[in-house]
């Protein structure tokens, strides 16, 4: 029998329904991955600047731990050096006097680990004592005509240690004016002058 007009019609209308429900289905998903996509995509330029980030810091450990070592290796030769100036010169000295010096040498060879914590926490305070008295340097009051001395400009990171610097050595060249006399001083500004 042919088919009448009412189903002919009525499949049209069914694949065009469920052509137009597949691409918006396909539309949907392609939604959904491209979702997916740009949240992996944020989740790896994270990672990824993460990685440069320990990159960094691994980086800057190792220059660390190899100046450390650097350093050790330097204290050991310093430490051989002048262990064997104290053997050579110790025969040279009494008796008694060297019994004093074998019995003081023992005692440096035996540094606890508590010992070494307060000779680095004296020298945190004498650092920090220090800095302390070169920022309050350039507030003593001045005579009436003289400048104040400039300082050189100093970057954010050296600014303390070169304030440091410049306290110790404005305390160093006090000693040195205290301690020698008129004479000494023209005779180094003599040899200063060649």
């Amino acid at each position: 029998p042919p088919p009448s007009p009412q189903g002919s019609s009525h499949l049209p209308q069914q694949l065009k329904f469920t052509t137009s429900d597949s691409c918006d289905r396909i539309k949907d998903e392609f939604q959904l991955l491209q979702a997916q996509y740009h949240s992996l995509k944020l989740e790896c330029d994270k990672l990824a600047s993460e990685k440069s980030e320990m990159q960094r810091h691994y980086v800057m450990y190792y220059e660390m731990s190899y100046g450390l070592n650097i350093e050790m290796h330097k204290q050991a030769e310093i430490v051989k050096r002048l262990n064997g100036i104290c053997a050579q010169v110790l025969p040279y000295l009494s008796q008694e006097h060297q019994q004093q010096v074998l019995g003081a040498i023992e005692r440096a060879k035996q540094v606890t680990a508590p010992e070494l914590n307060s000779i680095i926490r004296q020298q945190l305070q004498a650092h920090q004592l220090s800095q302390l008295q070169a920022l309050a340097l350039p507030l003593t009051p001045l005579p009436v005509g003289l400048q104040p001395p400039s300082l050189p400009a100093v970057s954010a990171g050296t600014g303390l240690l070169s304030l440091s610097a410049l306290g110790s050595q404005a305390h160093l060249s006090k000693e040195d004016k205290n301690g020698h006399d008129g004479d000494t001083q023209q005779e180094d500004d003599g040899e200063k002058s060649d």
